[in-house]
């Protein structure tokens, strides 16, 4: 037996020692506290070592250090695999024997995350290495063009200024070469995922994932529809004229435009049909030492962080982006690529938003709590942040652009960002329901469903006889499972907090020039309302306490579509 199960399964037999006169509630009351002291004990430094494991193969590419990676995921799997453990948390939670709201909120959290791993051990170890061996082999894809291999950057900025039909075309079929190479691992995964989500007793591994976040399948469904509504007549609108200037762009007619032609891999960004070119602003600038300013002077500072990330591009590493809190105590580390362009100030920006939510968490709030109350929360904070790299203030007050170039371009800048929020919410919907379709049925026909989709919601016509498995090369398809969806929430929370901010501390008369430069009482509402919480409450009680409403769609609407 696994020695940390041992450890772990010792914490049964030291609650029955409680006290014989003691009720029923406070025996098991004593059960979970030791069983918490003893997880915590275990738990927190291989999570931390984990965590630690994981960055050092992503920032090198190296096998050894992605077999270490996956070897401590396993071990820290197996931890909330052992079925006594659970069984345990099983009978205290079914009791209601827990009266302290902290501990009560543990015993939910810790249920949920061991129920997700009671599967065979060997079926998740699998999983865990199948899962490890694709994301390196996503880090070290590089696209090749013409005999040259070119990083996902270098593809980026081919899609984004070349009016070359061909080099566009080449660029962008060369860049979905990854698919191929992962697409029959993603659908083994996929498939062991259902298995092991119908032996817990769940439709399907998409749905489990939802519940097991808190999340009722039927609500988000619903609240995709209701974007749907809300997006889809204004984004057609918008889509014509884009597609008006693009024509114009590449010397060709509308209905030859193709997907290459929209300036991103995937259209999950907003191409530049404005006379504004954002990039101009940022071609001269530290992009990290503007966002370590900027969160200087709301408080949250971020030196600290930035001094332990790794946030350019080498040989072999991670082609994306993203923070990791390594423990929980205030080591956060973000990973970038950056370039000086628009849209890295955005992504810098938007991953040192999850790095202060990490940061500045409450550290007298139990190690299981210390964490964003919901994926989208976080996600919700990163998005508050990146939008600024296109705000009127913030490119003034903070990248010291001549305030007459930024009046110049601000409503171009505006009707880009809502050009931007507006595609990526069509985006959206594609991820969502095609990882939703996918594991209802992943036998079926996923590249014509994939491209259903893409005509249907972001109005993209299918290549002629393309016959591959393009959503594969969707890193979040293939690592990273019924996570998508949360994006979105967080642009809707991302609004309604902006709205928040600007009506109770700022005190903006125009929201959208505000930027929240140099203001403290910012920094201080987000820690104490959003970050010290923690998952310390349901995330909707949380964003009730923050902004005195629940979740809504309506201050998004406001900002972006009406």
């Amino acid at each position: 037996m696994n020695r940390l199960t041992v450890c772990i399964t010792g914490i049964v037999l030291t609650g029955m020692l409680a006290s014989c006169g003691s009720t029923e509630k406070d025996r098991m009351t004593e059960e979970l506290t030791q069983f918490l002291t003893r997880f915590e004990q275990t738990v927190q430094p291989l999570s931390k070592e984990a965590a630690l494991a994981y960055f050092d193969a992503t920032i090198s590419g190296r096998e050894e250090e992605y077999q270490r990676s996956a070897d401590l995921e396993v071990e820290l799997s197996k931890v909330f695999s052992n079925t006594e453990d659970f069984a345990l948390l099983k009978r205290i939670r079914e009791a209601s024997a827990i009266d302290d709201p902290l501990l009560a909120r543990q015993l939910d959290v810790l249920y949920f995350a061991y129920l997700e791993k009671q599967i065979d051990e060997k079926q998740l170890e699998e999983m865990i290495r199948l899962q490890n061996e694709n994301e390196k082999k996503f880090s070290t894809f590089r696209a090749e063009v013409g005999g040259k291999k070119l990083t996902d950057n270098e593809i980026e900025e081919i899609l984004r200024n070349s009016t070359n039909n061909s080099e566009l075309e080449a660029a962008w079929k060369a860049s979905k070469n990854i698919g191929p190479v992962v697409a029959a691992d993603v659908i083994r995964l996929v498939k062991m995922r259902n298995e092991a989500a119908k032996g817990l007793g769940f439709t399907n591994y998409h749905a489990m994932r939802l519940e097991l976040s808190e999340q009722d399948p039927e609500e988000i469904a619903m609240l995709f529809n209701e974007l749907d509504d809300l997006t889809r007549g204004t984004f057609a609108e918008l889509k014509a004229d884009m597609d008006a200037k693009l024509s114009l762009r590449y010397g060709i007619a509308v209905e030859d435009l193709r997907p290459w032609h929209y300036q991103n891999r995937f259209f999950q960004e907003a191409p530049k049909i404005y006379d504004t070119d954002l990039d101009v602003f940022y071609r001269d600038k530290d992009i990290a030492a503007l966002a370590t300013q900027y969160y200087a002077g709301l408080q949250l500072p971020i030196d600290d962080l930035v001094a332990k990330s790794d946030l350019y591009e080498k040989e072999g590493k991670y082609q994306h982006a993203y923070c990791t809190n390594i423990d929980r105590e205030g080591d956060v580390r973000v990973v970038c690529n950056i370039k000086p362009t628009y849209g890295w100030m955005n992504t810098t920006l938007h991953e040192y938003g999850h790095a202060v939510y990490d940061k500045f968490n409450d550290r007298s709030v139990p190690w299981t709590l210390r964490e964003p109350a919901h994926t989208f929360t976080t996600e919700a904070i990163a998005m508050l942040f990146g939008r600024l790299a296109a705000n009127p203030a913030w490119l003034t007050e903070v990248a010291g652009v001549p305030a007459d170039e930024v009046n110049a371009v601000a409503d171009d800048a505006f009707n880009a960002l809502r050009l931007e929020q507006l595609v990526f919410s069509r985006w959206a919907q594609v991820m969502y329901r095609f990882e939703k379709a996918m594991y209802e049925d992943p036998d079926q026909d996923l590249n014509t469903l994939w491209w259903e989709l893409v005509e249907r919601y972001q109005m993209i016509r299918k290549p002629e006889g393309r016959n591959a498995p393009d959503w594969a090369t969707k890193i979040h398809v293939a690592l990273y499972p019924a996570y998508y969806h949360n994006y979105l929430m967080g642009e809707l929370l991302a609004s309604q907090l902006h709205a928040k901010i600007c009506r109770d501390i700022t005190k903006s008369e125009n929201p959208r020039l505000e930027a929240y430069v140099g203001n403290p009482g910012v920094g201080s509402f987000l820690q104490e309302k959003v970050f010290k919480p923690g998952r310390t409450m349901h995330w909707n009680d949380m964003i009730e306490r923050a902004t005195g409403e629940k979740l809504t769609a309506k201050y998004y609407a406001e900002q972006f579509v009406n």
